[in-house]
């Protein structure tokens, strides 16, 4: 692979100069490290704002006054744009260069930052995140696609996928700490307006710092692809969450199928396409395969303890916003430390192992935390915590790895979508089953007479809505409304267990023979 200088003096790695030359030079490229860092701020970027969402959604519901169904789609509207747009901007960064889109993207992300910060409704809110979700699909593959090109030792890649994922796990406990602080001593909007320095360094650096790579003979831009593959995505995501929070109606049953029929128009138009969006011959290949599923159900299982971890901290325990952000703490510290020796581990005994035991480790946690009531101690829920730390660190760490040494590097952008979309899809999607489990449950919750309708739409709505009802009878609501929102997470619990383990099972069959490169 021949180095050339691009604009700023940052050195390119266009597989188009070269493809397949392994000269001393490119596997230990200089400046690789620095460069990884510059990444892994955009990985830092994401995970600080998905987790500073759910630690201002108290504050979200009493400004702005969302119904349930709202509030819903505040929290997962962004996975939905994410999941439905991650193949296409994949697919664009292998074509126009993955260092262009990324840079791109993170300005982007910066800006509509702003937008969610001075939203006015739950309409406008709900608008300025799909935007949001538009802006960081473009960095998630773009990353892991140049992590792929920067770094051909396989044991320096695991490494570097490591650290990246460790990066997204210690951003899941930056976000709740700093935004927690900032929700002490500022409006809630101050916590996306976080988002703006770490967007500036990214941008300045990675000018030039990054490498510029993308495919050297991608062909022609699929629209009508572009085009099936966000409409069958959304409509599928669409009438699942529908018909988990209102039941069978016709409005999501046609937007099911009409989502099924766009995704399977994409597959057959990828099949017969010279040049793809998206090679789906690549899950013919099983470990591929197996670390796609395995991410997409661990992260449906994790997502609704993820969305009402938060709520349940701050309204049901009467935690402080920045206390409820340390609390989280433990899953961030557990997955950084497993992040970090998952690939080691993975070599020394064997994948399907390392994977199906911290999916267990995570399903067993998850399983922990159905015993939960309004008084339960710190130290039970913070024990769980770590353990789900650990689970999902070894688990997440040793799956991406599997993904990017299953596809040849001209690819990496397209199979790296891959991945970020099946655990984007797992958010939305367990976030509106999970979730609607969650609201279900609360919605039916033994309300004193005069209490308002409110007060049944969220427990944030709650608090809101009894504060002009008589003393004794506003306690007895909210008694009533904290008990039914903690059944409601503890059967999601139970749920996401439930899946995790079904998960940890079925990895070990399929994974079994996957190992991990040792050679490039």
């Amino acid at each position: 692979m021949t180095s050339t200088l691009q604009r700023g003096g940052a050195p390119c790695s266009s597989e188009a100069e070269s493809p397949g030359k392994n000269t001393t030079e490119a596997v230990r490229r200089p400046g690789r490290w620095l460069a990884l860092s510059v990444l892994v701020l955009a990985v830092l970027l994401v995970a600080v704002d998905a987790t500073v969402l759910g630690l201002a959604t108290p504050y979200i519901s009493e400004d702005l006054k969302p119904s349930g169904t709202q509030l819903l789609w505040i929290g997962d509207v962004y996975s939905f744009v994410i999941a439905g747009l991650l193949v296409t901007m994949g697919s664009l960064g292998d074509r126009v260069g993955r260092k262009r889109v990324l840079l791109g993207g993170a300005a982007a992300f910066g800006a509509v930052s702003v937008l969610n910060a001075f939203a006015t409704g739950p309409g406008t809110m709900i608008a300025a995140r799909a935007l949001l979700g538009v802006a960081g699909a473009t960095l998630m593959p773009a990353t892991l696609a140049l992590i792929r090109n920067l770094f051909h030792d396989p044991r320096e890649r695991s490494l570097a996928v490591g650290i990246w994922g460790a990066t997204a796990s210690a951003g899941t406990a930056v976000g709740p700490i700093a935004g927690g602080f900032l929700l002490q001593h500022f409006w809630w909007g101050s916590v996306f307006l976080i988002n703006l320095p770490v967007m500036a360094v990214l941008v300045v650096v990675g000018i030039r710092t990054l490498p510029e790579s993308r495919n050297p003979d991608p062909g022609p831009w699929d629209l009508p692809g572009v085009v099936l593959s966000l409409a069958g995505v959304i409509g599928v995501v669409y009438a699942v969450k529908e018909t988990a929070a209102h039941g069978i109606a016709w409005a999501p049953l046609v937007s099911g199928a009409l989502g099924a029929a766009a995704l399977y128009a994409f597959v057959r138009r990828q099949l017969t396409s010279p040049a793809p969006l998206l090679d789906v011959r690549l899950f013919r290949d099983r470990g591929f395969s197996a670390a796609v599923l395995a991410d997409l159900l661990t992260v449906l299982g994790l997502s609704g303890l993820v969305f009402f971890l938060s709520q349940y901290l701050q309204l049901v325990q009467g935690r402080p916003p920045f206390e409820a952000g340390l609390a989280e703490l433990p899953a961030a510290v557990g997955a950084v430390a497993a992040g970090l020796v998952a690939g080691r581990a993975a070599r020394r005994f064997s994948v399907r192992a390392v994977v199906s035991g911290g999916l267990a480790a995570v399903g067993l946690a998850l399983a922990v935390l159905t015993t939960l009531d309004r008084s339960t101690g710190y130290p039970l829920l913070g024990a769980a915590l770590l353990v789900v730390g650990v689970g999902a660190g070894f688990s997440f760490t040793v799956t991406a790895d599997v993904i990017l040494s299953s596809v040849p590097k001209e690819q990496a952008g397209a199979a790296s979508a891959v991945s970020e979309t099946a655990y984007e899809l797992g958010a939305a999607l367990g976030i509106a089953l999970l979730g609607s489990i969650v609201t279900g449950v609360y919605r039916g919750f033994p309300a004193p007479a005069g209490t308002p309708a409110a007060a049944r739409e969220s427990l944030g709505g709650a608090l809101e809505a009894t504060a002009h009802m008589p003393a004794a009878a506003a306690q007895q609501a909210l008694t009533a409304a904290r008990d039914a929102f903690v059944d409601g997470l503890t059967l999601a619990a139970g749920t996401g267990a439930a899946v995790l383990l079904a998960t940890a099972a079925a990895s070990w069959f399929l994974l079994r023979g996957q190992h991990l490169e040792t050679r490039d």
